[in-house]
């Protein structure tokens, strides 16, 4: 067994529409994304003394930061339209796609896991270091299982909710 390399594990987000999506790799300036899975726990003790332990569901987000801005980037320019329209509930939706580099298929396409979500922008401005608007991604529906193409940036779905 090996272990893999951070660089392998891909995420993508739509900087996009639904219709016409166009994915971004996140990464360039990032020296971390950790996408937390913050699960609901529940907790119940029985006269036993034991504790028995149902977990609901999830409140995955992952915060990037730093994001500087770049001319021409499509996600800087989805996040400054955020910032300057101060956009709200279904302006911010997009979708997070999260890329497995390290299982390649023969076709070119690596399997992938898609899934709803919304930027929070978190501020914007920054230091001498340049121009930077950090957000958070709050993911939300159900995980899709596919495949995506680096290549052609394009997801398809072949899991369940496809």
């Amino acid at each position: 067994m090996a272990k893999i390399e951070r660089k392998y594990m891909a995420h993508y987000i739509n900087a996009g529409t639904a219709e016409a999506a166009d994915y971004m790799r996140l990464g360039k300036d990032l020296e971390e994304y950790s996408p937390e899975m913050s699960a609901k726990v529940e907790k119940t003790p029985n006269i036993l003394g034991e504790t028995r332990v149902n977990i609901t569901g999830y409140e995955k987000s992952g915060a990037v930061e730093p994001y500087f801005a770049e001319k021409g980037d499509k996600l800087f320019e989805r996040l400054q339209e955020i910032v300057d329209e101060q956009l709200v509930l279904d302006d911010l939706k997009t979708d997070m796609v999260e890329v497995h580099l390290w299982e390649a298929e023969a076709s070119g396409a690596y399997p992938a896991v898609k899934q709803e979500a919304y930027i929070e922008v978190t501020s914007y401005g920054g230091d001498t270091n340049g121009y930077q608007i950090p957000f958070t991604v709050h993911y939300t529906g159900q995980p899709v299982k596919g495949t995506f193409d680096p290549k052609t940036k394009t997801f398809t779905a072949t899991g369940a909710g496809a």
